[in-house]
């Protein structure tokens, strides 16, 4: 008889590439995911995987059967979802997020999330927009929150924010005019995020569009590193400006200003587009209520006031 366990051995074998990651994913034995996988040969007449590969390849019956598989398993989570009651809806959420979601709203989400769904265990982990696309994509993440960019037709992109940021350096590196061309920008030096960062692919381009060569940069992908690395002195970098207005007013980095400005960056909650009714799509929404990037978890006014509270 057919089941729902062998469905679902089928399904991460192919999604994570090996029995033993399966068995990892389903909290089981490899010999237990083996077992299913023979359950369902023998039930079929017919090999699911390749003997003569040693990685986990489907034959040609093999990837017929995975497809309804997927289907079944999408559909069984759709009903589920949609039929159970919020307090009662018992399942894994995997979110996303890049570091900025992580050091301003993101406890606040999680927390709207478990209040809203007291019985869905939230796993949550901080990557670059490049690394949490891929995820997405091979469906071992649920949710994630980047940068705008574009897309798949296989993701439903639900927007929930926008970013200002600013060029800032240490009051030591730049004592010039306040305002400067962009053009101007390249004379100093520059610490930029990677194309792998949503932020630096975005800046990235608009520097390009508007001719400043960004041929001598130091890369910082770490938003804590590129704020400890302009505090420090070593470059001029774009940051966000609200939530670290504190460090300005205090006198520790200082704002230079560009004709044209920086762009504001827009974020967006991603999930698979086949999951248009799951619980990804409802927390996407939360998501949208709970976005406030001016906040900062590293704001000693806000650590105070979270030790009052």
């Amino acid at each position: 008889m057919l089941t729902f366990k062998q469905m679902e051995a089928l399904y991460w074998i192919v999604q994570l590439g090996s029995f033993e990651a399966a068995a990892g994913r389903l909290n089981t034995s490899q010999s237990a995911i083996s077992k299913r996988i023979h359950e369902l040969e023998s039930a079929f007449d017919f090999l699911v995987f390749d003997r003569t590969s040693r990685a986990a390849r489907l034959t040609e019956k093999g990837n017929e059967l995975f497809e309804y598989a997927k289907e079944l398993l999408e559909r069984r989570d759709e009903i589920i979802e949609r039929v159970s009651a919020k307090e009662v809806l018992i399942r894994r959420l995997r979110i996303g997020v890049t570091e900025l979601t992580a050091l301003t709203w993101l406890p606040r989400l999680i927390s709207v999330i478990k209040e809203t769904y007291p019985k869905v265990n939230v796993e949550a982990e901080v990557e670059l927009s490049a690394t949490l696309r891929d995820r997405l994509a091979t469906d071992t993440v649920d949710l994630i929150i980047v940068p705008q960019a574009a897309t798949s037709e296989r993701f439903t992109s639900i927007p929930v924010g926008t970013v200002e940021n600013a060029w800032m350096c240490s009051p030591s590196l730049h004592s010039g005019k306040a305002t400067i061309p962009i053009a101007d920008i390249a004379h100093l030096p520059l610490l930029l995020q990677g194309s792998l960062s949503g932020t630096g692919l975005t800046y990235s381009q608009f520097l390009s569009e508007n001719g400043v060569s960004t041929a001598k940069i130091l890369v910082a992908n770490n938003l804590v590193a590129q704020i400890g690395l302009t505090v420090s002195g070593m470059g001029v970098s774009y940051l966000p400006k609200t939530c670290l207005n504190y460090m300005v007013t205090a006198g520790i980095l200082k704002i230079i200003k560009t004709k044209p400005a920086l762009p504001p960056v827009h974020y967006v909650a991603l999930h698979r587009a086949e999951h248009a009714y799951s619980l990804s799509s409802q927390v996407a929404q939360l998501a949208q209520k709970c976005c406030d990037f001016n906040a900062n978890l590293l704001d000693p006014r806000a650590l105070s006031s979270a030790n009052q509270a």
